[in-house]
């Protein structure tokens, strides 16, 4: 009892924190920027910063090691408020909102890919902390398709309330406690890349194109049909709601409703949606048209707005994207050519630039190279009219130096100015 007595104060000191952050003045101002920006109106550039536990110096910084609770649930949202505390002294564009979230519990569990279809794949690490690994593809022929279930949207009613009551009663009287009910297949459970990919293997699903189209064919059919079907049983619940969206970057446009907490339901249609294709980057125009586009514009076009790309390089296929009705904003990640992205792409979208973390903060500290690299993209951006934002993310190291990222902040705004 002494023990979750201290846990529930540590709990409650940091959502004192965490909402007088969130009452801040400038939270509703980087509303307003992102606002307008997703909206496709010049704004100044937003600047943002994201990391999470899949970071190697994030892991140290905010591993077990580094926190007071002892229970593993109170010990979960104390990192998720240490994280977000220390986000905003990045000074970036990030948007700290008056809530925390409690997730649902689902009947099926999402934490291993590619779990949520009723396979299980074999995963063999190579030992280093956030390294490499190798797995076993379960569907070694496509007659195993027949082995696959679709994941239903069920939720363990009993299990979210305990979730909800648990961290209510800690700090419920101190910041708003918002209840996420939306399905698991979404993000990347449900861009189709991720998941055919750890299904079939990576290798194997470029020989397929070229060796068994028909047999890839029924398998993303498959995949395609199964994520629709979660996200419409999702839908008839009433169990999308506002923050049931993602953009990589800020939910907000002029055109859609603000994220709110416990916002009731929502239409997909309301909301921001995000695909990307990893995978198919050494893929050509054609074959990720055919063997991936057409299978997720169906999806795709269910949200209101959407957001494609991730770390994949698509300088080659920004035209084969415009057939998503809705696309308004496109990653160029650090393998692209931001010159001829920024070419392609004008004022039709918002250009989400991502440089590459290891000229910025990972590798040494290097302020001369950090404003050049940003000059030259911020320059190709503004010879093309194009609306950009600057986000560093994939943030593996900071050199045990975590004031390099407020720093970077600095320049960049410098530079954008």
């Amino acid at each position: 009892m002494a023990a979750a007595n201290r846990d529930v104060q540590v709990l409650r000191e940091l959502a004192k924190q965490r909402a007088e952050l969130a009452a801040l003045p400038v939270q509703e101002q980087r509303r307003r920027l992102w606002a307008a920006h997703f909206s496709l109106k010049d704004t100044p550039v937003p600047v943002l910063a994201t990391y999470g536990m899949w970071n190697v110096w994030c892991r140290e910084v905010f591993g077990d090691g580094a926190l007071k609770c002892t229970d593993g649930f109170y010990r979960q949202h104390e990192r998720e408020m240490r994280m977000e505390i220390f986000h905003d002294s990045i000074g970036d564009d990030f948007v700290l909102e008056p809530w925390v979230t409690v997730r649902a519990a689902h009947r099926v569990p999402d934490n291993d890919w590619p779990a949520p279809w009723g396979a299980r794949m074999t995963r063999t690490r190579r030992g280093a902390d956030g390294g490499s690994y190798t797995w076993e593809p379960p569907i070694r022929d496509f007659a195993d398709i027949s082995k696959l279930t679709a994941p239903p949207h069920e939720i363990d009613e009993a299990a979210t309330a305990r979730r909800v009551e648990r961290l209510a009663d800690a700090v419920g009287d101190i910041i708003e406690i918002n209840v996420e009910r939306g399905p698991i297949l979404t993000g990347f459970h449900a861009d189709i890349s991720t998941t055919v990919t750890a299904l079939r293997g990576l290798e194997q699903i470029m020989v397929d194109m070229y060796e068994d189209p028909a047999g890839l064919h029924r398998l993303l059919a498959f995949l395609r049909d199964g994520v629709l079907a979660n996200q419409r049983q999702a839908e008839d619940a009433g169990d999308f709601s506002l923050t049931s969206q993602h953009n990589q970057a800020m939910c907000y446009a002029e055109e859609l409703q603000r994220p709110r907490a416990n916002s009731g339901p929502r239409k997909r249609g309301d909301l921001w949606g995000f695909f990307a294709a990893q995978e198919y980057t050494l893929v050509s125009p054609a074959f990720h048209e055919e063997f991936l586009l057409r299978y997720q514009t169906p999806i795709a076009e269910e949200y209101g707005l959407i957001h494609y790309g991730c770390c994949e390089d698509l300088t080659r296929k920004i035209d084969m994207l415009r057939a998503l009705r809705n696309l308004r904003s496109i990653a160029v990640t650090p393998r692209a050519d931001v010159a001829a992205c920024a070419e392609q792409i004008g004022r039709d979208y918002v250009l989400s630039w991502r440089p590459n973390p290891a000229d910025m903060v990972c590798c040494a500290w290097d302020e001369a190279r950090i404003r050049r690299i940003i000059r030259e993209g911020l320059a190709a951006c503004r010879a093309n009219g194009c609306l950009p934002h600057v986000h560093l993310k994939d943030i593996e190291t900071v050199g045990g130096d975590t004031s390099r990222l407020a720093r970077w902040t600095q320049i960049v705004r410098e530079e954008t100015a």
